[in-house]
């Protein structure tokens, strides 16, 4: 019986991370393998910069998750992230006959209208409805009300277009066939926040090595999302500027750092030791961890909107690998004034697992976790005969001839966080270069049967026809009486 299992990869600034897991009839998933590797020499903020060595690195992950499974990898999952994620709020508009019944088709052409927007420099990667509004009403759902104005709110997800591309260009280059792409925070929020979260209004703040991503939900709906360029490992380079390695620098933060302390608590006379032969001021030390992490507190907070600060019910939910510092939810409600502040260390699925990356529940493998959650296309291809090379011939041809099942997708419209490939982009630009060249072909056709029909009634009304149809008339009376 052939094997079957899911592969995602996650592309982070510190660390790619791949995971291989298979879904049990209980729902529950139990991960099957894990595989890390540095990649702070070639992505910075979650944007690929050096496209061979993202490759080659996405190659190397593959290739040992397939020696861990006995198994070639057809395809895989992966979560798009990183600096230059931004939202913006787009309103699509449609006059109608009065007393029109809204329908399906009318809501699709909104939808899809907003995603041929064009913004310079950017790339629409995913749209998430606000709400409709109808007339003068507000609805989520206006499929069978009546009405003579229609307006569709979207929040488009943009990225710059050169980073979207060095993406996908990394997957061509290391032959790996993408079975989805989805925006990694929204698979994380779904993995990490409850519905009623969602529902009565949160903010997921995902601190993470370079970034800080800030997804603003309320009404089930997400309302905002930004990537802030600032992470735990600002806080690294602070300390190291007390003169010592950058190496040295995070080890003391992992031992040393808190979030908040209290002024009174700081004892002058403490020092925390560098090494051997050097140590910093308790103090200063402590200035600087502060000081960085109010900062991206401060922007981080700066993203909410501001009709939502006060109406954030479901609280502020942390986590990212920077969600582990000491006393972080007390820095937070401090300049917040949120009370209701909870660490999301691990995903809401149920995981079976034994292995360390999984079983430690820090919140650093809850976004790749979402991802897998996320998949439902096997990813498994042939076993790997133990007597041949990793990269025979029978791996080339499972990579060579990929099957892209994306296009096997029945659903109407790509569903929310799903973020299209540059192929399907492409044809789906060349879908619409076509539809509107059938329409102007189809408009052209209607204006010259138009032209004909009314170029014939002019004739048909010109006062010589009208004397033609007269004389014949009055010839065939002549000869009716001479009969």
């Amino acid at each position: 019986m052939p094997k079957e299992f899911i592969v995602a990869i996650e592309l982070g600034s510190s660390k790619m991370t791949g995971i291989a897991g298979k879904k049990n009839l209980d729902g529950s998933i139990q991960v099957l393998a894990v595989v890390k590797e540095e990649s702070s020499s070639f992505i910075r903020k979650g944007y690929v910069y050096n496209i061979d060595k993202t490759a080659q690195c996405l190659a190397t992950i593959v290739s040992k998750l397939e020696k861990q499974l006995k198994t070639t990898i057809t395809q895989v999952y992966v979560g798009v992230g990183g600096q230059s994620i931004r939202s913006v709020r787009n309103v699509i508009s449609k006059e109608l006959p009065a007393d029109t019944v809204v329908t399906q088709n009318m809501v699709i052409e909104l939808m899809d209208s907003n995603r041929n927007m064009k913004y310079p420099d950017q790339e629409i990667l995913d749209a998430a409805v606000q709400e409709y509004k109808v007339d003068s009403q507000y609805q989520l759902d206006p499929v069978g009300i009546q009405c003579n104005h229609i307006e569709g709110n979207f929040l488009n997800i943009l990225q710059r277009k050169a980073f979207y591309k060095n993406l996908n260009m990394c997957f061509e280059a290391a032959s790996i066939n993408v079975a989805e792409m989805y925006l990694a925070p929204l698979a994380l929020a779904d993995s990490v926040l409850t519905e009623t979260e969602k529902r009565s209004g949160c903010a997921l703040i995902d601190i993470g090595a370079d970034t800080t991503t800030v997804s603003v939900f309320s009404k089930n709906v997400l309302r905002h999302l930004a990537v802030i360029p600032l992470g735990g490992n600002n806080i690294t380079k602070d300390i190291a500027s007390l003169q010592m390695e950058e190496r040295d620098a995070e080890k003391m933060k992992l031992k040393y750092a808190t979030a908040y302390t209290d002024n009174n608590d700081i004892d002058n006379n403490l020092k925390y030791p560098i090494d051997q032969d050097r140590q910093v001021d308790s103090r200063k030390f402590i200035e600087i961890v502060e000081g960085r992490l109010e900062e991206i507190i401060t922007n981080a907070w700066c993203q909410v909107p501001e009709e939502l600060c006060d109406k954030l019910l479901g609280g502020i939910i942390l986590t990212g690998g920077a969600s582990n510092m000491k006393l972080i939810e007390k820095a937070f409600a401090n300049y917040t004034h949120v009370d209701k502040i909870r660490i999301a260390k691990f995903v809401t699925q149920t995981i079976v697992s034994n292995l360390p990356e999984i079983t430690a529940k820090d919140g650093q493998m809850n976004t790749v976790l979402g991802l897998l959650a996320k998949g439902d296309i096997n990813c498994a291809g042939q076993e790997i005969d133990p007597n041949r090379g990793l990269f025979d011939e029978t791996r080339q041809q499972t990579i060579e001839n990929p099957i892209d099942q994306r296009r096997a997708r029945q659903a109407v419209e790509t569903p929310a966080g799903v973020v299209r490939t540059r192929e399907e982009v492409q044809r789906a630009e060349e879908e619409a270069r076509q539809k509107k060249e059938d329409e102007e072909r189809a408009a052209r056709e209607k204006a010259e049967e138009e032209a004909r029909l009314e170029a014939e009634r002019r004739k048909e009304n010109s006062a010589f026809t009208k004397m033609g149809r007269w004389l014949k008339k009055f010839g065939q009376e002549i000869i009716k009486e001479e009969d």
